[in-house]
């Protein structure tokens, strides 16, 4: 099934990104993390492609696996950065012969050790690659786009940023999955904004339950989120202490997730980072509020 049919048949929308492990490290356990994760009865699970497609052998056959093998629908993550159009044509190819027909279009980060990462290859922009996976493959295949609340880290004009969003929409994509965000209120702002330049497409709200110090350090050196004072009152607080720092950061990502459901937001996308404990503690404390959206006739539209 295309995710977009999910969202057309559902209220909520409820789903974990995965990472495929390095090339050196054995499989096992990724598959392991997958049989913890399909008790917990996702609508879908992502694959992410890895800095510079560094991953990107691994990628799609987990993509794969998640659909045939544990029976999830499956959203395969897909760079475009130095790929040229028959490569992605082989993935793409490879994917649907396989069942599997969700493509995250994104752009994608260079390896580390690229000199010059975003001159070769055929596609400069994630909206080059979402208007080639469109016209080549119609309607065969599902197209989902990524979206900033707080605004590209790259870009410094949130309006020219949400515009191209919109671009990136009208280009063929079919529905959003925002990076993650710590702070309601922004992502709320966001909403209104899209809204009011015609973005239509459901948003998914990523959320990403952080367990300890050095990860949301890297966070806000890549994506640039911000910190609110009540997050970072937990972060001084339980920085010398991981066992309840993991616990806080799933409580703080449990009162995001219950806020955004109380708001209508039509999916929540959570960034596992591996962690199956995780994302089963945070489905336990929503299982309720899972069940009772499917009845709840006045659930809809308070957002997108």
């Amino acid at each position: 099934m295309k995710i977009k049919e999910i969202f057309e048949k559902k209220k909520f929308v409820f789903s974990f990104e995965i990472f495929p492990p390095k090339p050196t490290t054995p499989l096992d356990r990724i598959y392991s993390t997958l049989d913890d994760l399909k008790g917990l009865s996702p609508d879908f699970i992502s694959v992410t492609y890895g800095a510079g497609g560094s991953t990107r052998d691994r990628s799609p056959q987990i993509a794969i696996d998640v659909k045939n093998v544990y029976d999830i629908e499956s959203l395969a993550h897909l760079t475009c950065v130095g790929s040229t159009r028959d490569e992605v044509v082989g993935v793409v190819d490879h994917l649907l012969g396989s069942g599997v027909h969700n493509i995250l279009a994104l752009r994608g980060d260079p390896q580390q050790e690229a000199v010059s990462p975003f001159v070769e290859g055929d596609f400069s922009h994630a909206i080059d690659l979402v208007k080639f996976l469109r016209e080549r493959y119609g309607e065969k295949i599902a197209i989902g786009g990524a979206a900033y609340p707080e605004g590209h880290i790259e870009c410094d004009d949130p309006i020219k940023d949400l515009h191209y969003l919109k671009q990136k929409v009208d280009a063929g994509v079919d529905f959003l999955v925002t990076q993650l965000f710590f702070d309601n209120e922004l992502f709320y702002r966001f909403i209104e904004r899209t809204s009011i330049v015609g973005i239509e497409v459901p948003i998914s709200a990523g959320i990403m339950p952080v367990v300890n110090k050095n990860q949301i350090e890297r966070i806000v050196t890549l994506c640039g989120a911000s910190l609110p004072k009540k997050f970072v009152r937990i972060l001084h607080r339980y920085a010398d202490d991981p066992r309840s720092l993991e616990e806080a950061g799933i409580a703080y990502a449990t009162d995001q997730i219950v806020d955004l459901i109380a708001s209508g937001v039509r999916g929540i996308h959570l960034y596992t980072m591996n962690k199956a404990h995780v994302a089963r503690k945070i489905s336990s404390n929503i299982e309720i509020l899972r069940e009772g959206f499917v009845n709840d006739k006045n659930s809809e539209g308070a957002l997108l």
